[in-house]
């Protein structure tokens, strides 16, 4: 299967590249940076930690997309929105781990989904994705008498806040209480904020160091609370990830998927 990295330069570009090389029946077809990036015309392979494998770095993103079967993009949400037109209009398969995206974003994505596959998860892991099934069952069986929060931690350059995970986390404590996040999310407390609204989904961000991911789910009841952690100490997982959803997603049918689709769960 050949397999194309959107952003194959930075740090969980050279992970996609490494993942894919190390995975029977997979290649790296192509590899694209922006225009004007310092690594145009360097191979691939070299940037990332490997044998040279003869695919230097480009901008044309249209025509590395169309030479794939798939195409791996943890870039940024308005490179992925280009990304998902160019895909839809080859049909080749677009794995998505890119998070920060706005409501017209997601439009675009799901538009595109129409022509081709997408599998778009804001965590590609198994661990986080298994904690998300639990997360709703969880707040499913346990109701409004337990407050729910959730804290995550990153590495200082992450640029969006909360993280995408943490979302996937609120939409899943949400669906199941059956009430819509955007609702009953609190993004933000300081000053005097008065007693904690039932029902209401807390998050809690915290930046720095080098730390991978940190996510917790804290159901904090009368006298008792339940804490569901995952913690991720290599980017290796989502990119493995991200690959597993490549594999899956090859001869699918347009549409827009989910890590819990690949995974089954």
């Amino acid at each position: 299967m050949k397999i194309a990295v959107m952003g194959a330069a930075g740090r969980m570009g050279r992970e996609l590249v490494r993942a894919i090389a190390a995975q029977p029946g997979c290649s790296v077809s192509g590899a694209t940076e922006t225009a004007g990036s310092s690594m145009l015309g360097k191979d691939i392979g070299e940037l990332a930690g490997l044998e040279r494998l003869g695919i230097p770095v480009t901008s044309d993103a249209a025509s590395v997309i169309a030479a794939a079967d798939a195409i791996v993009d943890f870039t940024v949400p308005k490179a992925s929105m280009e990304f998902a037109r160019l895909a839809a209009k080859s049909g080749t398969a677009h794995i998505i781990g890119t998070t920060g995206f706005d409501a017209a974003s997601e439009a675009a994505i799901a538009e595109a989904a129409k022509k081709t596959a997408i599998v778009k998860a804001g965590n590609m892991s198994l661990g986080v994705n298994l904690l998300v099934a639990l997360t709703k069952q969880v707040a499913a069986a346990l109701g409004n008498d337990f407050d729910i929060e959730i804290v995550e931690m990153h590495h200082r350059m992450k640029v969006d806040a909360p993280s995408g995970t943490a979302l996937m986390l609120g939409d899943a404590a949400a669906s199941g209480r059956k009430i819509a996040l955007a609702d009953h999310s609190v993004r933000a407390r300081d000053g005097h904020t008065g007693p904690r609204k039932l029902g209401d989904i807390g998050f809690a961000t915290l930046r720095g160091g080098s730390v991978v991911g940190d996510h917790t789910v804290i159901f904090a009841g009368e006298g008792e609370r339940i804490e569901l952690t995952h913690r991720a100490a290599d980017r290796g997982i989502f990119a493995r990830g991200a690959v597993k959803a490549a594999l899956w997603a090859k001869g699918r049918a347009p549409g827009l998927y989910a890590m819990t689709d690949v995974l089954g769960i």
